[in-house]
């Protein structure tokens, strides 16, 4: 549904007399996007990835794409939760087909947390919050290498001359359509040991994910409990 929506809406704004500024798009877009999102709900088909790591009882798993502006629209919000809570926060990608240089970010930022994850995850910030003025994969190209510059590292020739995160990035994509993954971004919940649900999807992040991971600790506190 929402790469249904991606593409009517592109044309709306690219094929204009007068093209509607770049921004105003995003902007729209976002907003849009936000609402398609909120309103479907998950068939998973595939349970297997919705849980957390070992050790931890509670965790958000996210299903994205770094060209996806609704999923920048939540990407602070993700952070600041995790934060919160010190719950761990795993990314899934799901690459949209008309997204043009996504892939190229992607596997970007799988090179960057080769190095540390830390450094993973600051790139997918930063792409994020720069996501507006990368509007191609040239100007990817000079947004990664400033950020390289700025962190001290120097970038080789080619980031993945083996594609080996280029497979890491397939086998995301796989993952998430075993899953039963359709639209990004989808957030979960997911629980270890609960006494309620395994897995919430999270409908709307910014009025329900507070909300849910506060149901979630709740309902795993009683196995917490169980198992001291």
């Amino acid at each position: 549904m929402l790469r249904i929506f991606h593409t009517r809406f592109t044309r709306v704004c690219i094929d204009r007399a007068r093209p509607l500024p770049l921004f105003v798009c995003m902007a729209v877009f976002a907003a849009s996007a936000f609402v398609l999102q909120s309103g479907a709900q998950t068939q998973v088909h595939d349970a297997s990835a919705l849980h957390p790591p070992t050790g931890a009882r509670v965790a958000i798993v996210e299903f994205d794409d770094l060209e996806c502006p609704a999923c920048a629209a939540t990407n602070s919000l993700l952070k600041s939760a995790a934060a919160k809570y010190q719950i761990p926060w795993i990314h899934h990608e799901l690459l949209i087909p008309s997204h043009v240089w996504s892939p190229a970010a992607t596997v970007n930022a799988h090179w960057f947390e080769a190095k540390s994850k830390a450094l993973g995850d600051e790139y997918r910030d930063a792409v994020f919050a720069n996501q507006a003025s990368i509007y191609n994969t040239g100007m990817l190209t000079q947004f990664t290498q400033n950020f390289a510059k700025a962190h001290g590292i120097a970038l080789p020739f080619s980031l993945d001359p083996q594609g080996k995160f280029a497979a890491e990035v397939q086998q995301d994509n796989e993952l998430a359509k075993r899953t039963g993954i359709t639209k990004t971004p989808t957030i979960f919940i997911v629980t270890q040991n609960s006494k309620g649900a395994p897995f919430i999807e999270v409908q709307n992040p910014q009025t329900q994910l507070y909300t849910d991971i506060d149901r979630a600790i709740e309902d795993t506190k009683a196995g917490a409990a169980r198992g001291r």
